[in-house]
């Protein structure tokens, strides 16, 4: 049994294809700029057994076959068996599967579910600890280890990073992530993320404070700066 917070059943912004996206209930990390901030607590949600989950993806199987299932939260990872035995359902009847995450769980806990995924969107918040501690609350040590591990799997990852004015949309932390990730051959694609604020209802209806009020969206010259600058250490940037 596991807690889902919610369904999108014909996602396109979440892995290849036309995909059914499975939201899980529960986070460890605060991350500033989270626009899923209901989907911390790990208690919410509905609880579910893995067997219905399949049972319901197979519902849409006509309209995903282009893409098939995403797991995304929340984070997923926090609930590592629940992932690993959906990932296998779905394997069992030929799904192609990804999870969403930030890898902020440790791979002691998880390895089974990111060693059977056969795409892993790694959200990287900043290469920059004291960066990344300052967005999420947390280390970045259980993400870079997730990523090596599929790195030694030789599986495919696609890295997404969010770009937020005065925060990772800097240059010297853009050099930074060049520098940490052009060395993984198992990245497919790093997907970079403008910030938005489509999020922020949910934080004054939770009550929490949120701290980027005032910083607006990045400018588009702004994000393809972002872009060119990584294109520039030969990763494949979209």
């Amino acid at each position: 049994m596991g807690r889902i917070h919610s369904v999108e059943s014909f996602g396109t912004l979440d892995g290849p294809g036309i995909r059914y996206v499975l939201f899980l209930q529960g986070c460890p990390l605060r991350c500033v700029y989270c626009h899923n901030p209901d989907s911390w607590c790990a208690m919410g949600g509905q609880e579910i057994g893995s067997v219905d989950v399949v049972r319901d993806i197979l519902r849409y199987k006509n309209f995903i076959k282009n893409g098939w299932v995403t797991l995304s939260g929340g984070e997923p990872l926090m609930q590592p068996d629940f992932t690993a035995s959906i990932i296998e359902g779905c394997h069992r009847h030929n799904l192609h599967t990804a999870i969403d995450t930030s890898g902020a769980v440790s791979l002691l806990l998880c390895r089974k579910a990111v060693e059977t995924a056969d795409l892993l969107l790694l959200d990287i918040k900043a290469a920059d600890d004291k960066l990344f501690m300052k967005i999420t609350g947390h280390s970045i040590n259980n993400t870079l280890e997730i990523l090596a591990e599929r790195e030694r799997l030789g599986k495919p990852v696609w890295i997404r990073h969010v770009l937020v004015p005065e925060l990772t949309l800097d240059d010297k932390q853009l050099h930074a992530l060049g520098e940490m990730l052009r060395h993984y051959s198992c990245i497919e694609r790093l997907e970079l993320l403008p910030f938005h604020k489509m999020g922020e209802f949910k934080w004054d209806e939770m009550k929490q404070p949120y701290t980027l009020r005032e910083i607006q969206p990045p400018q588009p010259a702004q994000v393809e700066h972002a872009r060119a600058l990584l294109r520039g250490f030969g990763l494949p940037v979209k």
